[in-house]
C-alpha cells in the first residue's frame, strides 16, 4: 500500500520552500510506483508549463497526485528573500538538500520544526525583535560601616542634666545616691543633747597646694595634721568649700561652708564641717584665695604655710551623725562632725568664690530617723 507523505511540525517558510516541499511530496508518491530516483540524478527537471489558467502545479492520477508542471517564477519580480552570503547556503538550498536525502532514503518526507532552517524575513519586512538585553546593573558599592562612638554620660553637676536628682543614673556606682538610707547633708533637728567628748585637733602649720577641680576649690595639705574622736585617729587629707553651706541647723543655712576631710588607717572617713557667715575677713581663706590657680585641674603649690587650726571656731561644741559623701558616688559610712558655732568670712572673700562657683551645694536629704547627737 502506498504511504502518503507526512508533514509534521511545519513552521513558516518562504514561498519557494513551500513549493519545493509540495513537489517533494508528489515525488515521494511517484517513487513508490517507479522506485526512488538516484541521488546523482537530483530532483526531476521542471515539466512544460501548464495550460493557461491552471492554478495548481499538480494533476490527479488515480488516487495519487502526480506532478505535471513546475510553476516558473516571475523573473520580473524581486526575490522574496535576500541572497545568502558567499559561502553560506540559503534556507531554500538547505531545505532542498534535506528533501533529496530523505527521498533517496526511505521515500518518506517527514520534517519537524526543529529541523527546518530559520525563515529569513522578506525584503522590507522588519527582522524579528531580539530579546532585550538585560540592563547592566550598576556596581554595588559597599559602604564600610562607621564605628559607633558611644557618647559619654553627662557630667555630674549641681543643675541641669547632671544635677543631683540624676546622679544615681549617670554611673552604676552612683546608685546609692538615690537608694542610700544615710545620705548627707541633712537638716539637723532635734538632736540628742549629751556630754560629748571634745574632738582633739592636732593641727600645725603646713605646706599646701590649691586646685580648682571644676566643682570647688580644694586645698591639699601636707601630712602631719590629725584629729582624734570616738577612739579613732584620722589624718587631715584636705579641705574644700561650698556655697551656700550644705548643712542646715533647724532649717537655717549659711553663706558658705568648709569641709575638712580626714581618713583613718582603715580608709574610713570623718568630715569636720565649719559653717561660714558674713563678717570679718578670714586669714586662712585669704591665703587660699591668694594662691588660686589660673586653670582648672592644675595644682598650685603655695610658697607659704597655713595653719588649719585657724579655720576652727573657738567654741568646741559640735553635732555628730553618720552620713555620706555629698558628691558622687555618695559613699555612706562617713562620720560627720558639724561645728555648732559659725566662723566669719568677709563679703569680698565670699564674692571671690562666688565668681567661680555661685552654687555648689547638694540639697538636704531625708534623715530617715538617724540618731543625731550634739554637745550640750
Amino acid at each position: 500500500m502506498m504511504r502518503k507523505p507526512t508533514l509534521a511540525g511545519l513552521t513558516a517558510c518562504t514561498p519557494l520552500a513551500l513549493g519545493l516541499l509540495l513537489s517533494a511530496a508528489a515525488l515521494s508518491a511517484h517513487a513508490k510506483e517507479e522506485g526512488p530516483p538516484s541521488i546523482k540524478e537530483g530532483l526531476p527537471k521542471p515539466a512544460a508549463a501548464p495550460a493557461s489558467g491552471a492554478l495548481s502545479p499538480f494533476k490527479s492520477k488515480g488516487s495519487a497526485m502526480a506532478p505535471t508542471a513546475a510553476v516558473e517564477p516571475d523573473k520580473s519580480r524581486k526575490p522574496a528573500t535576500t541572497p545568502a552570503a558567499k559561502g553560506e547556503a540559503s534556507a531554500d538550498e538547505t531545505l532542498q538538500k534535506m528533501l533529496a536525502e530523505r527521498i533517496a532514503g526511505s521515500g518518506e518526507v517527514i520534517l519537524r520544526s526543529r529541523e527546518l532552517p530559520p525563515a529569513k524575513p522578506a525584503v522590507g519586512e522588519a527582522p524579528p525583535a531580539k530579546p532585550a538585553a538585560s540592563a547592566k546593573k550598576a556596581p554595588k558599592i559597599e559602604v564600610a560601616a562607621q564605628p559607633t562612638v558611644a557618647l559619654p554620660p553627662p557630667r555630674w553637676d549641681y543643675s541641669g542634666d547632671g544635677g543631683p536628682e540624676r546622679w544615681s543614673t549617670l554611673k552604676p556606682e552612683n546608685a546609692v545616691c538615690a537608694s542610700g538610707s544615710r545620705q548627707s547633708p541633712i537638716d539637723i533637728r532635734d538632736g540628742i543633747k549629751v556630754q560629748l567628748d571634745p574632738v582633739q585637733f592636732e593641727y600645725q602649720p603646713s605646706g599646701f597646694r590649691v586646685v580648682d577641680t571644676g566643682y570647688t576649690v580644694q586645698v591639699n595639705v601636707a601630712a602631719g595634721n590629725t584629729i582624734q574622736v570616738m577612739g579613732r585617729r584620722y589624718e587631715l587629707v584636705g579641705f574644700n568649700f561650698r556655697r551656700p553651706s550644705e548643712e542646715r541647723i533647724n532649717g537655717r543655712g549659711y553663706d558658705m561652708g568648709v569641709h575638712m576631710v580626714h581618713k583613718d588607717m582603715e580608709g574610713r572617713l570623718a568630715v569636720v564641717a565649719v559653717l561660714l557667715t558674713r563678717g570679718a575677713a578670714q586669714p586662712v581663706i585669704q591665703s587660699v584665695w591668694n594662691n588660686l590657680p589660673l586653670e582648672r585641674n592644675r595644682e598650685v603649690e603655695a610658697a607659704s604655710l597655713i595653719d588649719p587650726a585657724k579655720l576652727l571656731p573657738d567654741d568646741p561644741r559640735y553635732i555628730t551623725y553618720m552620713g555620706s559623701l555629698t558628691t558622687p558616688p555618695c559613699t555612706e559610712g562617713v562620720l560627720w562632725i558639724v561645728m555648732k558655732t559659725p566662723v566669719q568670712v568677709s563679703a569680698e572673700q565670699i564674692a571671690i568664690f562666688s565668681r567661680l562657683y555661685s552654687m555648689n551645694a547638694r540639697p538636704v536629704q531625708p534623715d530617715n530617723g538617724r540618731l543625731v547627737k550634739e554637745s550640750n
